[in-house]
């Protein structure tokens, strides 16, 4: 496997979480009590919770793609 090969998957796999990140983000706020609702049916959640609980798994996904993705890749386009 070349270094091009490993630094064009890093790039394409950013690409992608990031997508995935902006739909969650649209998909929170655009229809946000109606996941709400669909969620307080399995869970016993207040909306404060419901809200803490998403934001931090944004959060938390945003820091994983900045660390499994975008400092690889840039890493490679440093060293080679």
């Amino acid at each position: 496997m070349t270094l091009e090969i490993i630094r064009s998957t890093l790039a394409w796999c950013a690409v992608i979480n990031i997508g995935l990140l902006l739909w969650w983000f649209l998909f929170f706020t655009l229809a946000h009590d109606w996941t709400y609702q669909l969620h307080s049916k399995w869970f016993n959640l207040s909306v404060d919770k419901f809200d803490t609980i998403h934001y931090t798994g944004m959060a938390l996904f945003k820091v994983g793609i900045f660390l499994f993705n975008l400092v690889p890749y840039f890493a490679l386009r440093i060293v080679g």
